[in-house]
């Protein structure tokens, strides 16, 4: 875009417009990238899932798009210096920024990506710039096979992590916040419910929590996972 851009924390996210059909008349919440300031470029990183990401794929350099940004709060910075960042598929797109704005205060994130197979893996050399990468995947086609809540860094008891924060699959999240207090460690999720219009009005992202019902375009998408009821 020409205009500058308005401040974006990490976690937060944008609307986007796809076009009118029916199909696609509702706008996609798609997690805020990465950011480049300098450059003026905002990246949205998506997967191919439906008919609406499917278009949006198939755009091409120079075409418009309507977005609304930013939305949503964001993660919380931790006091202390060494942050884990667990991501899961698709879910692994809002942790690069995290980790930059991390990078930006002096601390120290480290990753733990988890993906169905080698071929569905995120460009990781971006991630590795900012602290170690730790990588599985469900074949054994890349880092560790299995899920990645089950990767051997998490067995270790010499862990020295202040605040977890995640983001992917509702299993996967429930089971690193049960992880989390496991280990007495601050977690923060940032949930991926449908969200169709991004301020509360249509009240399909509803999520229960131990305060009540929460919009999570609006109370989230970022909760700590010790105040969420997960449904699975």
């Amino acid at each position: 875009q020409n205009s500058p851009f308005p401040e974006i924390k990490p976690g937060q996210f944008a609307e986007i417009r796809v076009d009118f059909s029916p199909a696609t008349f509702l706008r996609r919440p798609i997690s805020v990238y990465d950011v480049d300031y300098e450059k003026n470029n905002l990246s949205l990183l998506i997967q191919v899932v439906g008919e609406g990401t499917k278009k949006l794929s198939g755009l091409k350099e120079s075409e418009t798009i309507n977005l609304i940004y930013p939305l949503g709060n964001s993660f919380s910075l931790p006091e202390g210096q060494n942050a884990l960042l667990i991501g899961g598929g698709i879910g692994v797109a809002p942790l690069l920024f995290l980790g930059r704005y991390l990078r930006d205060f002096q601390k120290q994130p480290t990753f733990l990506l988890g993906f169905r197979c080698a071929g569905l893996m995120v460009e990781i050399t971006e991630f590795e710039k900012l602290g170690k990468v730790y990588i599985t995947t469900d074949d054994g086609t890349a880092g560790e096979k299995g899920l990645v809540i089950h990767h051997s860094i998490l067995k270790t008891d010499q862990l020295d992590f202040d605040i977890i924060y995640t983001c992917g699959p509702e299993v996967m999240m429930k089971a690193v916040g049960k992880y989390a207090v496991s280990r007495g460690i601050e977690c923060e999720a940032s949930l991926e419910n449908t969200m169709a219009c991004g301020f509360g009005a249509c009240l399909c992202c509803a999520q229960k929590t131990i305060h009540g019902n929460k919009m999570v375009c609006q109370d989230g998408p970022v909760f700590k996972t010790s105040e969420i009821i997960w449904q699975t």
